[in-house]
């Protein structure tokens, strides 16, 4: 996620925090190469030309060029405006005061809408609500199934029906229906259209003004950059938004979407894709992005993830196990399991602050994960709670059943042991307890 741009600005914050003393002639320099690596990010033209003069005025006063650390100034002046640009705060959908709250989702074809709006129930269901999801895209061939597959991998409700071709009936007959159920949020699907299609656009008029959503929210593919701001301003005069989730974030190394989008249309960024999983969908802070863009890392998202992945009392559990020394494999197996239910591992270090430049040239492969999986799953329950008994002949046979070689075997306990012996120099430490939401 916005590896190129963060590459750029790096290169440029080098030069300037190098220079015990800045003109306002190394600041213009930089910030033509800032202007720059902004436009070939393919972030819109004027966003770039009032964003580098906000930096401007700001970067030359006296206070600045005066200062012990000019250069580190600069930067901040940067991730501010960057913070100013993206939204300054989250913006969180508005719930209806009286349920249920109607979430509509509209986009272009392909944008990925039919997955966000699964992602976004799966969202509200982690907040403890009772969403409704409703397949009301009668135009794609098997986008109702796609829809219930969705619904019943998170264990949510889909209405659907195959009765009508009248998107604007059946988005009022789910409204109706939720409300007999009890479901205090409604995630209508609607077909993805192109914006210069009157009719389509009208449909989803009447779908609006029938149910009355609380909000409008535009699914944009933000690798799409310059043309996903033009569709958002489009679908925003003829149809009115009140926000944007962006997709296929994971996949942006340049970020012109999502730096351009709000200032162009004045709609902020709700939420964003940041992987193909059900359960990637991040709420949208700009500090927070701004942070990730200038290699800041982002270590409040990752606290966040970690304790949606690590239940409290099972940390508790591996707490006392580390003091008692009794971490065993299955141990092991379970936490890198929890490890990779939080996403990509190469997402995960990219929010950590200086992790980015320190991994820059290093692939982890997950295939390591598998086969470390595989190892621990071949060996009996016997030895998966006492690595002393395995000898060569069960590690020849553990091989065999992971398809693995003793090599791996050998490496992986040995790697088993090196930890064991960190666990204890942790044991040591008397004031040592595992963070709230976190655990080997």
């Amino acid at each position: 996620m916005f590896e190129s741009l963060s590459d750029k600005l790096d290169a440029i914050f080098k030069k300037l925090k190098g220079r015990g003393l800045l003109k306002e002639e190394d600041v213009d320099v930089a910030l033509k190469e800032i202007r720059l690596a902004l436009l070939e990010a393919d972030v819109n033209f004027k966003v770039v030309k009032d964003f580098v003069e906000h930096v401007r005025v700001r970067a030359i006063g006296k206070e600045v060029l005066e200062s012990l650390s000019p250069g580190q100034q600069v930067v901040k002046i940067v991730h501010d405006s960057l913070c100013e640009l993206l939204g300054v705060s989250n913006s969180r959908i508005q719930l209806a005061p009286n349920p249920p709250t109607i979430v509509m989702m509209i986009g272009l074809q392909g944008s990925g809408k039919t997955t966000t709006a699964a992602k976004l129930a799966l969202f509200f269901k982690k907040e403890g609500r009772r969403p409704l999801l409703v397949a009301a895209d009668l135009q794609r061939p098997a986008a109702i199934d796609q829809l219930a597959a969705l619904g019943k991998q998170i264990s949510v409700p889909v209405f659907a029906t195959k009765e009508t071709k009248d998107p604007v009936a059946v988005c009022g007959d789910a409204v109706k229906q939720a409300k007999l159920d009890g479901r205090d949020v409604v995630i209508l699907d609607t077909a993805g259209r192109l914006h210069i299609n009157e009719d389509l656009m009208n449909e989803l008029l009447r779908v609006k003004r029938t149910v009355n959503p609380r909000e409008v929210l535009l699914v944009a593919d933000s690798m799409t950059g310059q043309d996903a701001v033009n569709m958002a301003k489009s679908f925003d005069e003829q149809i009115g938004i009140d926000g944007i989730i962006l997709t296929k974030m994971d996949g942006d190394a340049r970020g012109g979407a999502a730096l351009s989008i709000r200032s162009v249309t004045g709609k902020p960024i709700k939420f964003i894709g940041s992987g193909e999983k059900i359960d990637m969908l991040e709420p949208f802070f700009p500090d927070r992005i701004a942070g990730r863009i200038l290699g800041m890392g982002d270590v409040l998202t990752l606290i966040e993830q970690a304790q949606q992945s690590i239940d409290q009392k099972e940390a508790e559990r591996l707490q006392k196990q580390i003091m008692e020394e009794s971490f065993t494999f299955e141990d092991l197996r379970d936490q890198l399991k929890k490890l990779r239910s939080m996403g990509p591992l190469e997402n995960l270090l990219g929010m950590i602050p200086g992790m980015n430049k320190a991994m820059k040239n290093v692939k982890v492969d997950e295939k390591e994960f598998v086969k470390i999986e595989a190892i621990i799953n071949s060996m009996t329950p016997k030895e998966r709670r006492n690595h002393n008994i395995i000898n060569g002949s069960r590690r020849k046979r553990i091989a065999a059943g992971s398809g693995t070689t003793t090599a791996d075997i050998n490496r992986l306990v040995k790697q088993y042991l090196e930890m064991k012996k960190m666990m204890k120099m942790f044991k040591g430490n008397k004031g040592f307890r595992l963070p709230k939401g976190f655990s080997f």
